[in-house]
C-alpha cells in the first residue's frame, strides 16, 4: 500500500505543472480557486473539529500564519506565470530548489551545513546555470520565466519555514484551512488590483483548475502528509524529487514539450544536486540532540506545486 500511494503521490504532484500550463485563465486566478477549493475539501472539516485550537490561537501563531500565506500566495503567483513563460520542465526543476533553498537559509540564519550539503548546492547551481544558458537561447521570456521560478523557490522555502514553526503549535487540519484561507484571501486581493477576473472562464478552464486542486492538493500533498506518519522524511523528500522528471515526462507526452538536449542534464544535475542536499541535512539532523531535535518541531511541510 506504501508503494502504491507513493505512485499516486508523484503523480499528483507531477501533474500540477502540465495542467496549470494547459489551463487557459489568468495566473492569480488559477492560483486564487486552487487555493480556495484546497481550503474547503482539505481543512473545512477542522472549522467543526478543532474548534477548541481555533479559539485558542495566539499572536505569533497568527504572525507566523500570515508569513507562511504571503509566501504560498507570492510562490504561486511567481511559479505559475513561469509556467506560461518557460518549459514545465525547467519551471518544475527550478521551484524544486525549494530544498536549497531552505539550506542556504539555514546557513545565513547561522547554521554550518555539512559539507555534502556544500557540495549538493554547487551540484544544483551548475544544473541552474545549464537551464538558464539553454533558455536564454530560446528566448527572453524563457529566461524570464527561469528567474520567475527561481523566486517561486525561494518563496516555498520561506512558506516551508514558516509552516514548520506553526505546526508547533497547531494540527494540519487547522494550519491547512488558516493558511490556505489567508492565502486564497490574499490572491483575491491581488487579483483586484491587477484586474485579472476570477470568473467567466471556459468549461475548459474550469476543469483545469478543478483537476490541478484534486490532483495535486488533494492526491498529491495529501498523500505525503500521510506518508510522513509511516516513512522517514528523508525517504518522502526523496520521492518527491520524482516530480522533476514526472513534470517532464507529462508535459511531453500531453503539451508535447520538446526541449533541447542540454537542458535535460541541467535537471538531471538539479535532481542529483538535492538529492544531496537533502542525504546532507538528514545527516545533520541526525547528530542533533534529542531535545534540540523536539524543540524543533516537525520536519517542514510540502510544498504547494
Amino acid at each position: 500500500m506504501t508503494i502504491f500511494l507513493s505512485i499516486l503521490g508523484v503523480i499528483g504532484v507531477s501533474a500540477s505543472g502540465p495542467i496549470m500550463a494547459a489551463t487557459a485563465a489568468p495566473v492569480l486566478a488559477i492560483a486564487f480557486w486552487r487555493n480556495l477549493l484546497g481550503a474547503l475539501l482539505m481543512g473545512g472539516p477542522a472549522a467543526v473539529s478543532k474548534r477548541a485550537e481555533f479559539a485558542a490561537l495566539t499572536s505569533a501563531d497568527l504572525r507566523r500564519l500570515a508569513i507562511a500565506a504571503t509566501a504560498l500566495a507570492l510562490h504561486f503567483a511567481c511559479f505559475i506565470t513561469a509556467l506560461k513563460l518557460t518549459s514545465v520542465a525547467a519551471a518544475t526543476a527550478l521551484v524544486c530548489l525549494q530544498v536549497a533553498w531552505i539550506a542556504l537559509f539555514d546557513a545565513l540564519r547561522g547554521s554550518r551545513p555539512q559539507k555534502a550539503v556544500v557540495a549538493g548546492l554547487g551540484v544544483a547551481f551548475i544544473g541552474v546555470v545549464v537551464i538558464t544558458g539553454f533558455d536564454l537561447s530560446l528566448s527572453p521570456d524563457a529566461l524570464l520565466g527561469d528567474v520567475l521560478a527561481l523566486a517561486g523557490g525561494a518563496l516555498a522555502g520561506v512558506y516551508q519555514m514558516a509552516g514548520a514553526s506553526a505546526r508547533r503549535t497547531l494540527s494540519t487540519g487547522t494550519y491547512t484551512t488558516l493558511c490556505y484561507g489567508a492565502c486564497a484571501v490574499i490572491l483575491l486581493v491581488l487579483c483586484a488590483v491587477t484586474r485579472q477576473p476570477i470568473v467567466g472562464f471556459p468549461p475548459a478552464a474550469w476543469a483545469g483548475i478543478l483537476a490541478v486542486t484534486l490532483m495535486a492538493q488533494i492526491m498529491g500533498h495529501s498523500v505525503f502528509n500521510h506518508l510522513l506518519a509511516v516513512m522517514s522524511p528523508l525517504v518522502v523528500s526523496m520521492i518527491i524529487l520524482l516530480e522533476i522528471p514526472g513534470a517532464a515526462i507529462l508535459a511531453a507526452v500531453f503539451l508535447e514539450e520538446t526541449l533541447p538536449a542540454g537542458t535535460y542534464g541541467g535537471l538531471a544535475l538539479i535532481l542529483v544536486g538535492l538529492a544531496v542536499v537533502i542525504r546532507g541535512q538528514q545527516r545533520r539532523r541526525g547528530r542533533r540532540p534529542l531535545a534540540e531535535e523536539a524543540a524543533a518541531g516537525p520536519p517542514p511541510g510540502l510544498g504547494g506545486e
